[in-house]
């Protein structure tokens, strides 16, 4: 039995990228390309849609999605705390659901996170520094709030040394942890978390030099989309190491 998938952002870099991704895979038959002009409708008999759009767009992507009772993969940045607790009541509202949302297809990225949220609660000072191309619109990006929101709860929420903060140049707050964001040429995508001891600073770093370091991040959601119910964060928990 083949999956149909949708994709909204499909013109973007990841959009671009999900297609042909899904256009590889067995089992598995692209329906639908979307952007920003096409008709809401279209795409609606897809099995899955695949929302990389905009972080102003997704939620009313998301939510109509929901209505046609597709499987949705969400991979827009932009969905903090406080949104997803909100999708969550919603997928737990509608029976038979299932979203999945990645802040970042890439594995290494998924597993430095992971590698974070474990010395999180060995030190008291703790910085994220994350760097993405130009054309990236939001910002702290969704990988580095995402990896803040795990190092805060590792530690129990017990405060994080961030002296000065209120001065902006400390960078901005996320779940106490200051995050500092660069959008510069030549970039495609980095994050570094610093960890400040006695003696000593341990960074956990990941380099993204090609959107190619994404494939397959996306495989592994696609078929986890099939199954999945209820509301899934993280491609560390469609691939079994989240916590």
């Amino acid at each position: 039995m083949v999956t149909t998938v949708a994709v909204a952002g499909a013109r973007g870099r990841l959009g671009s990228l999900v297609c042909d991704v899904v256009d590889e895979l067995p089992g598995f038959e692209l329906v639908a390309r979307l952007g920003s002009a096409s008709d809401p409708q279209e795409g609606a008999a897809a099995r899955i849609l695949v929302d990389v759009s905009h972080p102003d767009a997704s939620p009313a992507i998301v939510e109509r999605a929901l209505e046609h009772g597709q499987r949705v993969i969400v991979g827009t940045s932009g969905w903090s705390a406080e949104r997803l607790e909100s999708l969550r009541e919603r997928v737990r509202m509608t029976p038979g659901a299932g979203v999945i949302v990645v802040p970042n297809f890439s594995l290494g990225s998924v597993l430095g996170t992971t590698l974070a949220r474990i010395a999180a609660p060995y030190f008291d000072a703790i910085e994220v520094i994350e760097a993405h191309h130009p054309g990236k619109v939001d910002s702290p990006s969704g990988t580095a709030v995402r990896t803040a929101e795990l190092m805060a709860e590792a530690r129990q929420d017990r405060p994080v040394e961030a002296p000065f903060a209120e001065q902006p140049a400390r960078g901005q707050l996320v779940s106490g942890i200051p995050v500092h964001s660069l959008r510069l040429a030549g970039v495609v995508a980095k994050q570094e978390v610093r960890f400040g001891g006695s003696g000593e600073v341990l960074t956990v770093t990941h380099d993204t030099h090609s959107n190619e370091a994404y494939r397959a991040g996306v495989r592994a959601a696609l078929e986890a989309a099939t199954t999945a119910e209820g509301l899934t964060v993280g491609l560390d928990r469609v691939l079994g190491i989240g916590a």
